[in-house]
């Protein structure tokens, strides 16, 4: 068994290890929100893994992990790699977890044999990825890049919690998030080993792709207002009722995206995945219904035109029933391109393990969003897809195999061994 293999092997077990609390907040499924006891509990053992592995640790301000490795000299700009160690509620332990722990490992494979090389390498465990707990995702990731808005610091959480507040429980200065930018020069790119979360590779046979560009995106929550009365005494035709409306939204949102003028256009997808009736009761006719609209396209135009249309039906859903309606943009995210130049490498150190069966690099885009796509407005970026069992993600179910981490671990050092024979500032074009 090589190194590679083994360091891939770990990997997985280091995420299965994971799984389960104290790394949970739940004893019967995988829940693990930013700045929770079960988030500090994975950054203590991630530290302690990251110090084995022969790097300095430090909790930056934004609550995100980093382990430093030095090259031949001092300071000298570093190859960032990682993903998040967040999860959703009754996830999968392979989201964002994997690419932390293959992190952690190729450094460690160079600790060992005693190499340094002509730039630093640096693993990052971003704190939050998800949204899973504050309303707007990549928080952190957008700290490092620097485009965090401190008012981010007025969101709360389900039980009323402001970010501003759980920092502060987790011992952290909440007015010293911005101070979690990297400089320009510090970072010269960024690499982020991803599960699929597709059944793209899976379907073609193959272990490992090359992402080309992440897909636009934009949260949106909705919410009718109507009337709240007695279930029993409220005749239909007099209610103004907004569960039927919002009803009516989630079937508008399928067509657009589905059977539309749009549907089928650039991959666009639409889900709802939160609906909450108000006050919630089984005898009560709701006075509002809120819920949420994640939609994405590979283009910003074809994402904004399907917002649009979307809007356009809920505004006169709730015209033709009676109803008030507000529809706020929680997040927006433009596609990503990745750097065509980092992901030619990528791509040529997959290619180098065909004799163990990785077979040609699959380039194809990504459908769900990634911090990388924050981390592309401090740096190039670069993305390595590994395969999932069924595609499936977000889901207790996901899985991966042994051989196929051990064959991105192998792919990740090839990438950095590659990297290493070209300038440590590599003048690469994104597109």
């Amino acid at each position: 068994m090589t190194q590679a293999f083994e360091i891939g092997v770990r990997a997985k077990a280091r995420c299965d290890l994971m799984g389960a609390a104290p790394f949970s907040e739940a004893d019967d499924m995988l829940v693990r929100r930013f700045l929770t006891p079960a988030h500090k509990a994975a950054l203590d053992t991630l530290k302690f893994w990251m110090e084995e592995a022969g790097m300095a640790v430090r909790l930056d301000p934004a609550g995100n992990l980093v382990g430093r490795y030095e090259g031949q000299t001092p300071d000298a700009p570093a190859l960032l790699i990682g993903s998040h160690i967040d999860s959703v509620r009754n996830g999968g332990r392979y989201d964002g977890a994997l690419g932390v722990m293959l992190a952690v490992d190729l450094i460690e494979t160079f600790h060992r044999q005693g190499r340094r090389l002509p730039f630093a390498l640096e693993a990052i465990a971003f704190g939050d990825e998800e949204g899973s707990r504050f309303p707007a995702s990549m928080a952190c990731s957008r700290a490092v890049a620097g485009t965090v808005d401190p008012q981010v610091m007025e969101m709360t959480d389900a039980e009323g919690t402001s970010l501003a507040e759980a920092y502060a429980a987790f011992g952290l200065d909440p007015t010293r998030l911005v101070e979690a930018a990297r400089k320009p020069g510090e970072i010269f790119a960024f690499l982020e080993a991803h599960i699929e979360q597709g059944p793209v590779l899976e379907a073609e046979g193959l272990a490992l792709g090359v992402v080309t560009a992440i897909a636009a995106q934009k949260r949106i929550l909705v919410r009718f207002k109507g009337q709240a009365g007695h279930a029993g005494t409220t005749p239909m035709g007099l209610r103004k009722d907004p569960g039927p409306a919002a009803a009516e939204a989630v079937l508008a949102l399928e067509h657009i995206c589905r059977e539309g003028p749009l549907g089928g256009t650039d991959g666009l997808v639409g889900t709802v995945g939160r609906m909450t009736a108000l006050p919630g009761a089984f005898n009560v006719i709701p006075g509002a219904v809120e819920f949420s609209m994640d939609i994405r396209a590979e283009t910003s135009a074809t994402r904004d035109a399907a917002v649009a249309a979307v809007t356009a039906r809920i505004e006169a859903i709730a015209a033709r029933r009676g109803l008030s309606v507000s529809v706020t943009l929680m997040q927006e995210l433009a596609e990503s391109p990745c750097d065509t130049g980092l992901a030619d490498l990528l791509a040529a150190a997959v290619g180098d393990l065909n004799d163990l069966g990785a077979q040609p690099a699959r380039r194809l885009p990504s459908g769900a969003g990634h911090d990388a796509m924050v981390i592309a407005d401090l740096c190039p970026t670069a993305m390595l897809f590994i395969r999932c069992e069924g595609g499936i993600s977000h889901n207790p179910a996901e899985a991966v195999t042994d051989a196929d981490c051990a064959l991105a671990a192998q792919a990740m050092v090839g990438f950095v061994e590659r990297l290493a024979t070209q300038d440590p500032r590599p003048s690469t074009s994104s597109g």
